[in-house]
């Protein structure tokens, strides 16, 4: 089947989180102000936010991510509370998609002042569970950086293998040195 056919929801949610694709009007403030808020500790692992985008910048890079939405090449989600939906907790997002094996990667990053809560756990194992069960995945990876221990925790305690450490794999998030991946797996 062509994934463009596939009947994607907009909206997921768990017992304490809503996730939805980023389309509405404002998420970029929001997101924004997120970013800044957490900037210390996302400039350390993502080389995306090396530097504190605008709120343009922001905007676009949402935009972006619904149209590969649409076109069945990722899927990204925005994670509030459920109780009022308006606290912004972070992304998750299903990404490196491979509809011939078919296979996927989760990534996910967090409002640092929601960190503690297990929020982005809980969101992790909704978007495992949709895309065995809705996606019909047959493989689903976590990659991190061998020092990044809260990231690495999500996979451990979700239940995925640990499949091994691929040494000098990747450059830190600012290019400065070589880093160490680790790969964690769940098959269906």
């Amino acid at each position: 089947m062509n994934p463009l056919l596939l009947d994607i929801p907009l909206q997921l949610n768990t017992k304490r989180l809503i996730l939805r694709a980023p389309l509405q009007f404002g998420d970029e403030e929001i997101v924004n102000d997120a970013i800044k808020g957490s900037f210390n500790e996302l400039k350390a692992w993502l080389s995306l936010f090396q530097e504190i985008p605008t709120i343009e910048e922001t905007d676009i890079l949402l935009k972006n991510a619904y149209i590969n939405f649409l076109k069945r090449e990722s899927f990204r989600f925005l994670i509030f509370e459920k109780d009022g939906g308006k606290d912004f907790i972070g992304t998750a997002s299903l990404h490196r998609i491979d509809w011939d094996i078919p296979k996927c990667e989760i990534g996910y990053w967090m409002n640092t002042k929601f960190c503690g809560n297990g929020y982005m756990t809980e969101a992790v194992k909704e978007l495992v569970d949709f895309g065995f069960n809705h996606l019909a995945l047959k493989r689903i990876e976590i990659r991190c950086e061998s020092r990044n221990v809260k990231s690495r925790f999500i996979p451990e305690k979700l239940g995925f293998t640990f499949e091994g450490t691929l040494r000098n794999d990747d450059l830190s998030a600012d290019g400065s040195r070589l880093t160490d991946t680790c790969i964690y797996s769940r098959i269906k």
